[in-house]
């Protein structure tokens, strides 16, 4: 399949846009993707989408209380947050908590921070192993309030046989 803008490559990126309740496919090649992209990256920055996101997790009556908000650190605004997209400080998680926390929770799946650790060592897989095991049983969740009963019993599976694997003692590698 060639690349809907030039007709000259191959189309390699697949993008539908919904205008006006309107689906239109475009198959574009990585050049056209680019320049689509740059042109969509124009119109709606980043900020417009995590304010976009902010407004529909919070109800309006919120709305003056928000605008209000100041972090008394950084003196960056919740208005601010909203146009720029990203915040000032740390203590900015404190100061606009109230809203940001399900803003965090819609794009990243949780509001809490696992980390990171480390790919080698068996020191490093026990609390991996916790990670996932927290990340399954939020999907298990997930699945069960929408309704999803085949993938929450996938799901379940998963979370059984990551507990009897944390159960058991981890063999000892030696040095």
């Amino acid at each position: 399949m060639l690349c809907d803008i030039c007709g000259k490559k191959p189309a390699t990126v697949h993008l539908t846009e919904i205008i006006d309740e309107q689906m239109k496919e475009l198959h574009l090649c990585e050049e056209c993707a680019h320049q689509k992209s740059a042109q969509m990256e124009s119109q709606f920055g980043l900020g417009d989408l995590l304010g976009g996101l902010a407004e529909f997790e919070k109800p309006a009556a919120q709305d003056t209380e928000a605008v209000s908000l100041k972090c008394p650190k950084c003196g960056l605004t919740y208005a601010d947050f909203k146009k720029i997209g990203r915040l000032g400080c740390a203590d900015c998680y404190v100061a606009f908590k109230k809203y940001i926390g399900p803003l965090l929770k819609r794009i990243h799946g949780s509001s809490i921070h696992l980390g990171k650790t480390p790919l080698k060592g068996a020191k490093a897989s026990a609390p991996k192993k916790k990670t996932d095991l927290a990340e399954l049983r939020e999907k298990l969740q997930r699945a069960i309030e929408s309704e999803a009963f085949e993938d929450a019993a996938r799901i379940r599976d998963q979370v059984k046989e990551l507990e009897k694997k944390l159960a058991q003692p981890e063999p000892d590698k030696g040095a």
